[in-house]
């Protein structure tokens, strides 16, 4: 991985030796990245191609607007890496304020459920990759402003739209008991799915190869951190009472809801940043055109939980 990292005082030559002092250091002091041959050959940088495209248009709200289709292929191409931005601040956002928090509460058996030893071993090893997930994508829109010259702050876009809903479905909580199966219920929605939101980008080779990579080494863990996710859950259900069911099945759903929604913000707010022309007039198209579907279509490993959970609430 770069070295690079986001977010700290370039013109403080203590701070930025601190930083550069601790990236350069973990490989040797930390456990974690003791093994990995695979990233001790080129560098994220010897490998980026500036000719390909930052994002899928695929993926874009708007592609096959009329308006998206007739602007410059260089606000066209900045709109790309905005997204591509947008989608690793989208994943980050998710592991640390949503996924991380619902890990901490089985790690700390919050629910009374008695898990072995294993289990909350597999916990913690899930946890200990979220944070290196993080700091892939970190890395992955470090070296993505480096190279193309852009500024694209993360400052510009909104939190997650599954953080927002995260956090307006805890103040609607009626208990601490409440709130916290509502986190356990989101966690797991965002473990058992988010592999089909990463496929969207690792399957894909037309794309910058390093997006494309960085997004298949973190679908590789999560394939396994959905099964530990799911199992957990399992096991959480098994011991609650029937109230407690019906709050877990509902934010089960709504969680859902949250992770495949179309976040107009974060879209709107790309646009305004580059002063797109008749941008609003083309997000309302969009947002009102009833063909337009969703880009993440499938989160069935929640309906299989929720059918095993027998669809209560």
């Amino acid at each position: 991985m770069t070295g690079e990292l986001p977010d700290h005082d370039a013109s403080d030559p203590v701070e930025t030796a601190v930083i550069r002092g601790l990236v350069r250091s973990w490989p040797r002091r930390a456990t974690v990245r003791r093994t990995e041959p695979e990233l001790d050959g080129p560098t994220m940088d010897d490998v980026f191609d500036d000719a390909c495209s930052d994002y899928p248009d695929s993926m874009l709200p708007f592609d096959g607007h009329p308006g998206w289709d007739r602007l410059d292929e260089d606000i066209r191409s900045r709109v790309r890496a905005w997204a591509w931005i947008a989608y690793n601040k989208n994943v980050v956002d998710i592991e640390q304020d949503v996924v991380t928090p619902g890990f901490g509460l089985l790690f700390r058996d919050a629910f009374g459920t008695g898990f072995s030893d294993a289990g909350r071993a597999a916990v913690v090893q899930s946890m200990v990759d979220e944070e290196y997930h993080t700091l892939m994508h970190l890395n992955a829109s470090a070296l993505t402003r480096r190279r193309r010259g852009w500024a694209l702050p993360d400052a510009a876009l909104p939190e997650s739209l599954t953080v927002r809903r995260h956090r307006e479905a805890l103040a609607r909580a009626e208990s601490a008991r409440a709130a916290a199966l509502t986190t356990l219920a989101y966690a797991t929605v965002a473990e058992t799915s988010i592999g089909d939101y990463l496929t969207l980008i690792a399957d894909d080779r037309t794309i910058q190869p390093v997006h494309q990579a960085t997004v298949a080494l973190h679908r590789r863990d999560e394939r396994a951190h959905g099964s530990v996710a799911g199992e957990m859950i399992g096991l959480v259900h098994d011991r609650l009472d029937p109230d407690d069911r019906i709050i877990l099945a509902r934010a089960l759903r709504d969680g859902v809801d949250a992770f495949t929604s179309t976040d107009g913000s974060l879209w709107s707010a790309i646009v305004d940043a580059e002063r797109i022309p008749d941008g609003d007039t083309i997000l309302r198209d969009v947002a009102e055109d009833p063909d337009r579907r969703r880009v993440l279509q499938d989160c069935s490993a929640v309906d299989r939980l929720l059918a095993r959970f027998g669809r209560i609430g």
